[in-house]
């Protein structure tokens, strides 16, 4: 990181946005109230100072929302405005619940109140239940799979773990929007939910799951909501008593309000105005948990006389990554991007955003881990490095890519690839099938790797089709896919493997990946990296299918998919680079489009006006066989003239059924001397080179350096590592041996 960079850093965290702050920064507690308000920008002033409700902070990514709300407690308690025991402040995670009581605490004001929804109503349920009820409180149920299994079973249902799961999520959704077991069905249908099993089913086990509860005296989290709600409009007298003890309310994230949230948080506030709400319509991502962004929105309708206070200064983010995520938001369309705000970096100036376009996922998952190790080379922390995806499924080839060149990674927000139950049970499978060979039945019909895969994981939940909708289901059928890609893939570099050989191959991938690590990259979906950031920023497989996810049909559903790659730009403070690759594997077809939500921001897409919105941001760099059809215009034929569209022909600059005058002998040396490569380097032989690029070298038979770099499928970086063995086989010479400098 540049001198310039890391004083910019420097500033931006004594300005008290980032977290790190709290665990390194021990500021002294401020002396005054009036030291309360030092180092507040005029908005942040802004809103510490309006003590009295109702009061909106429309707050942007990196803005400082956080530090204005608990500025704004802090200055109200230690002004003698509000009494430390009178204050309640809410959230949705612990994490964030946490945060809040640090930074209160740093102020000198500790003792206030600051927990999530359900924490705050089931202290209040504890504490009424005997008055309001009488008797014994209900057990709290803290995992709530296992009666919803057992209602399931007494339905004449049979769930798996994941569909137990994604139902499990549907009861969830259906009871903090306050749907009952009747009215469920017509509610997917009008919100445009793709349930995972025939809603009348779910509506059976729902009203089922609901007896059992009742018939044993437990209740879940939804419940506790339900329940507090239930109390304090029975009785005036304890709502009376929860409005003369909490006088000022604080909601922060309230974007992420559910309808049953929202109508506990009424019941609180009751006629008094003493309320202040924190939140950001643009990062709503969680609408299919029960959030809605409606009333943060229509808080101004709700509350005529409401301070609105708009936080727009960035304070994360370069104004590179601050134009590119304006220029998002600026194409988008609906009630949230009515609200959307410009935000204003106050960071000097960084790099510009990165746009790479690859051939292949593995060369995109390559070249990502390549630039993540020159990042971490030039000095920048892995712990400051994320790479962001739609789906966890996704994490795999970014493990094995990042494990291939010795870079220490974490995942977030789920287990490693190889961890997960689903791809233990079918490794196991797998290894299983390949000892019993053909005397398993599943293989009678399998004529080769790929389809003996398919066969096998179809007992354990794969299917040609994927499920409906996202979920569980979903995510175990995208890790299934995974390990069906995965043996495609292999067997198309060896194709006299066999599930034996795969099996190797998967134990090979599975220690590769399980190296312990402290400090390392983090490897998170969207959704995970929520409320985080990082230094440098990599999102990848930006795709048509993928961002937006193939399930997300209706306009609405499309604006979140929008929302969720603005949540992940917005991740980054100096460092963005965002890619995605045209076929799945090597030597694929190229049918793959960039995301929708790229056109107009990256180079020579969209409008001038859409470019210019973006902040003219960034050039688009290319993987090595896309740089050479970018660059010279149509490739045609070497021999008949045609005009080339397949990756595998470019490769060979001709068509495939044209004349080849390719070395055969030197084609056999070179997959030789590759498979030893691979051997000793520990990766797939199609990580060296494909075996159309053995070809094309094959029938080129390049007698320099720049004969070969101009082969595709070669570039600066192989040609450095493999440049010299591979020349010296064409030249009939004995290779020198791994490079292993270059690994």
């Amino acid at each position: 990181m540049d001198n310039a960079a890391h004083r910019s850093r420097t500033t931006w965290q004594h300005c008290g946005v980032t977290s790190a702050t709290h665990s390194t920064l021990f500021p002294p507690v401020p002396d005054t109230a009036d030291a309360v308000l030092d180092g507040l920008d005029p908005e942040q002033r802004e809103v510490a100072t309006a003590l009295h409700g109702p009061v909106c902070v429309l707050a942007g990514a990196g803005t400082g929302k956080t530090r204005a709300i608990t500025h704004r407690i802090a200055y109200g308690v230690r002004s003698g405005v509000y009494l430390p025991a009178g204050v309640m402040a809410v959230t949705f995670t612990n994490r964030a619940a946490a945060e809040m009581r640090g930074r209160l605490r740093e102020l000198g004001v500790g003792s206030v109140n600051a927990r999530t929804f359900h924490a705050t109503a089931l202290h209040q349920l504890q504490a009424f239940w005997h008055k309001a009820v009488g008797g014994h409180m209900p057990r709290l149920v803290e995992r709530k799979v296992q009666l919803v299994a057992e209602a399931a079973a007494r339905s004449g249902l049979r769930l798996d773990r994941n569909e137990l799961r994604d139902v499990t999520g549907e009861i969830e959704w259906a009871k903090v929007t306050q749907r009952v077991p009747e009215d469920y069905p017509a509610s997917v249908a009008t919100s445009h939910r793709e349930p995972p099993r025939d809603p009348a089913e779910i509506a059976q086990i729902y009203r089922t799951y609901e007896q059992l509860k009742q018939d044993r005296m437990v209740i879940d989290f939804e419940d506790v909501l339900l329940l507090t709600v239930g109390v304090l409009q029975a009785r005036e007298d304890l709502a009376q008593w929860v409005r003369n003890q909490y006088q000022h309310i604080v909601v922060d994230e309230y974007q992420d309000v559910s309808p049953l949230q929202q109508r506990l948080l009424d019941l609180w506030v009751g006629d008094r105005g003493n309320l202040c709400v924190v939140g950001d319509a643009s990062q709503t991502i969680y609408s299919f948990t029960g959030a809605t962004p409606d009333y943060l929105l229509d808080f101004r309708t709700r509350h005529p006389s409401a301070t609105v206070v708009k936080l727009v200064r960035d304070y994360r983010s370069t104004p590179q990554v601050v134009h590119l995520a304006n220029g998002l938001l600026n194409q988008a369309t609906g009630r949230a991007a009515e609200h959307r705000l410009e935000l204003v970096s106050q960071r000097e100036k960084g790099p510009e955003p990165v746009y790479t376009e690859y051939g292949d996922e593995p060369t995109e998952a390559e070249g990502v881990a390549r630039h993540i190790r020159d990042l971490i080379r030039s000095g920048v922390p892995a712990g400051e490095i994320a790479v962001l995806y739609r789906i966890n499924a996704q994490s795999e080839i970014y493990e094995q890519a990042l494990a291939d060149l010795d870079v220490p990674y974490q995942l977030r927000g789920a287990e490693r690839f190889f961890e997960r139950p689903e791809v233990r049970e079918a490794t196991t499978a797998l290894r299983g099938a390949s000892v019993a060979g053909r005397n398993d039945s599943l293989l009678d019909h399998a004529v080769d790797l790929p389809a003996q895969v398919r066969a096998v994981l179809g007992t354990k939940g794969w299917t040609a089709v994927p499920p409906k909708g996202s979920g569980a289901m979903r995510d175990k059928w995208e890790s299934l896919a995974a390990l069906v890609r995965l043996a495609e893939d292999y067997a198309r570099a060896k194709p006299d493997a066999t599930l034996a050989d795969l099996g190797a191959e998967l134990r090979a991938r599975e220690e590769a990946q399980h190296a312990p690590t402290v400090q390392g990259v983090t490897l998170a979906s969207l959704h995970a990296a929520k409320g985080l950031e990082w230094d440098a920023v990599f999102l990848v497989g930006l795709t048509e299918g993928m961002l937006p996810i193939t399930y997300a049909k209706t306009a609405e559903q499309i604006e979140e998919e929008r929302r969720l790659l603005y949540v992940g730009v917005t991740r980054a403070r100096l460092h963005l680079a965002l890619s995605w690759s045209l076929s799945r594997s090597p030597g694929g077809r190229a049918h793959r489009r960039p995301s929708q939500f790229l056109d107009g921001l990256r180079p020579g897409t969209g409008s001038r006006a859409a470019r210019a919105a973006a902040g003219g941001a960034g050039g688009i760099e290319r993987g090595p066989a896309v740089r050479k059809r970018v660059r010279r215009g149509p490739v045609l034929c070497r021999v008949c003239g045609k005009t080339l569209t397949e990756a595998g022909e470019m490769k060979l600059m001709r068509c495939e059924d044209c004349p080849s005058d390719m070395d055969e002998a030197l084609y056999e040396r070179l997959r030789d001397w590759r498979s030893h490569q691979a051997q000793e380097l520990g990766m797939p032989p199609y990580v060296v080179f494909t075996d159309k690029t053995l070809m094309a070298i094959a029938e080129a038979v390049p007698s320099n350096g720049h004969e070969l770099a101009v082969i595709s499928g070669v570039g600066a970086r192989k040609l450095d590592r493999f440049g010299t063995d591979v020349l010296a086989i064409c030249a009939g010479e004995e290779p020198g041996g791994v490079d292993e400098a270059g690994s």
